[in-house]
């Protein structure tokens, strides 16, 4: 599908740049040592979790809300979101006292829910519709025709667009600020906003630096959209990296990144739960999946996109908004994703001593046992278990499952992309 009109430009982006400055400080650009150890790069952090809603939604809405003319505003604006978007919409609304009324599904958490009223005090209403983020911007949509009140989309629009483009603009202002030779730009991938703003300012203003675009591989829909020529619809999506767990990219965003066509990488879900484990407990930075989607994709730069000259590499941080409750399921993601967590269906025979000799001949003496469970009983002499195994390295996998191939058990390693596992994570 091709777009309504001509795609935003590198003096668009400078404009909303300008427009923001009176409403957002700049966000960080820092040094980070652990991941310039790790890959032998010198690596920074733009700090977008830092901003007064921790994601860098509040510049693509802040720009598209700051570009409406006085009658515009007073008809109000309308959104749907599950989260950030939703926040940054609520602080643009607050600071340019402009009504909005804001459609989230009923799964979003409360938290959420409640942060959204604080930031748009009595100018934003919260209306709860549905079950899915499609309902709400079904109701959106219906809003915004019933009312005339002016949509406020997540990514595709030329106005978002240009909005999160700033953050580009600002990294390469500050990285000269700070004598930094900016090589590559490793930009998070959703819908698409965040790297078509990115890519249409550096195309025009500084087009050496090299883009690179991190999308959760299960959920990998602006490649879709470029082997397919058009946005379509993924088949399916593992929705873990929430933030840019999107099943379709925008027309606008894809035009965009069409014409400029940046390398783009899938990250495993895992990787992404890795790096949110090393920047909080390394960096003390709590990081929502999608941002630390671009510092995982480091491992997986090019040769070309890795300078080991001393110039810089840039990974967008995008948010910050993560919930507390959801580490324990980063944490087991983690553990399968760097092979230190197995599971296995393990037929027992229904005696005396069995599981002891399990214990004894078949776990090494470092590995542990996460999970035990009996899945059900087959006959008198056997019944199967579902058993979780923890490994202090994970050269130990081979030796256990060796030791499993020797023992009389019958067992059966269950692997991540069997349906079981979804019933463990």
């Amino acid at each position: 599908m091709s777009t309504p009109g001509p795609l935003p430009t590198a003096q668009d982006v400078e404009a909303a740049a300008a427009m923001l400055a009176a409403v957002l400080e700049p966000t960080p650009l820092q040094r980070s040592a652990r991941l310039s150890d790790a890959t032998g790069l010198e690596v920074w952090l733009k700090r977008e979790d830092l901003q007064p809603v921790r994601s860098y939604k509040v510049r693509g809405a802040s720009a598209l809300i700051g570009s409406l003319d006085t009658e515009t505003r007073a008809r109000g604006v309308t959104c749907a979101s599950a989260g950030n978007h939703a926040q940054g919409v609520a602080l643009a609304c607050a600071q340019a006292g402009v009504r909005a009324r804001v459609h989230l599904p009923r799964t979003t958490p409360r938290q959420k829910r409640e942060r959204i009223a604080v930031l748009g005090g009595s100018l934003v209403d919260v209306v709860i519709v549905g079950d899915t983020y499609d309902d709400a911007a079904a109701a959106s949509a219906a809003w915004a025709r019933e009312s005339g009140a002016t949509p406020v989309p997540a990514f595709d629009d030329p106005r978002t667009i240009t909005g999160q483009g700033t953050v580009a603009s600002e990294v390469a202002a500050q990285a000269e600020a700070a004598g930094l030779d900016l090589a590559t730009l490793v930009v998070p991938v959703g819908g698409g906003g965040l790297v078509a703003g990115s890519l249409t300012w550096l195309a025009e203003r500084r087009p050496h630096v090299t883009v690179v675009g991190a999308e959760p591989a299960g959920a990998a829909s602006m490649a879709a959209a470029l082997a397919a020529g058009s946005p379509a619809d993924l088949e399916s999506m593992d929705g873990f990296v929430d933030g840019a767990a999107v099943r379709r990219v925008g027309d606008w965003t894809h035009a965009v990144v069409d014409r400029h066509r940046p390398r783009l990488v899938a990250v495993p879900e895992g990787a992404v739960c890795v790096e949110m484990l090393a920047l909080y407990q390394s960096d003390g930075i709590i990081a929502e999946p999608a941002g630390a989607l671009a510092s995982a994709a480091l491992a997986q730069l090019t040769t070309e996109e890795r300078p080991t000259d001393g110039r810089a590499v840039v990974v967008i941080l995008s948010g910050g908004n993560n919930d507390v409750s959801r580490y324990a399921e980063v944490v087991e993601r983690a553990l399968v994703h760097e092979g230190l967590k197995h599971y296995f269906l393990v037929e027992f025979p229904q005696e005396p001593g069995a599981l002891r000799r399990f214990l004894d001949e078949v776990l090494g003496p470092d590995d542990d046992i996460t999970l035990f469970e009996y899945v059900k009983r087959n006959n008198r002499e056997t019944g199967p278990a579902l058993v979780g195994v923890e490994l202090q390295d994970a050269a130990d996998h081979a030796p256990l499952l060796a030791r499993m191939a020797a023992s009389p058990l019958r067992v059966e390693p269950v692997p991540p992309e069997s349906p079981l596992f979804r019933f463990v994570q």
